[in-house]
């Protein structure tokens, strides 16, 4: 029974790093079912508590091999339905906040100075903005000098204020 638990044990921990890597959650979802396959973390769960429970009760406790066992089953179904239970709480979490920030949604561009930044004041840049060129008011993140017509890169928009950096500073941390 020991090899029946570990073999147990091994494959629930398998099972667990696919589960990692690929999710449980469903590829494609239909209005009536729920975004959460609950097999796969239940099925985990089910499998790990069950060799360490079963594992334990025949090592360390003076249970006969079929009250192990029973002891095990139970621990691991109990367990495999608290997991269950929580991964779908989890999976009907919303965020209290849109991860898709609007201040960051230029993050990353390279513009050219248009008119340059003195340290601790604004200037001007241009940058494409898809449709065409577009000019908006600047400020250096680091609070330093920037001279007309070098190109920074764009960390953030604040009121209407794009902060810049450098970009040769961008570059060398890349």
């Amino acid at each position: 029974m020991v090899y029946l638990y570990l073999a147990a044990l091994i494959a629930g921990l398998l099972l667990a790093v696919r589960l990692m890597f690929f999710g449980a959650e469903r590829r494609r979802l239909h209005p009536d079912r729920t975004p959460l396959r609950r097999s796969e973390p239940a099925a985990v769960a089910f499998l790990v508590m069950f060799g360490v429970a079963g594992y334990l009760l025949t090592r360390h406790a003076s249970l006969g091999a079929v009250m192990s066992a029973g002891a095990a089953i139970l621990l691991g179904a109990g367990w495999a339905a608290l997991t269950a239970r929580l991964a779908i709480v989890m999976a009907r979490v919303t965020p209290a906040h849109d991860p898709d920030d609007p201040r960051y949604a230029l993050q990353g561009q390279v513009a050219t100075v248009a008119a340059g930044i003195p340290a601790g004041g604004e200037g001007t840049i241009t940058f494409d903005a898809g449709a065409g060129p577009r000019t908006a008011p600047a400020c250096a993140i680091d609070q330093n000098a920037i001279d007309e017509g070098v190109e920074v890169c764009i960390e953030r928009v604040e009121n209407g204020v794009v902060f810049v950096e450098r970009w040769s500073l961008v570059e060398a941390r890349l």
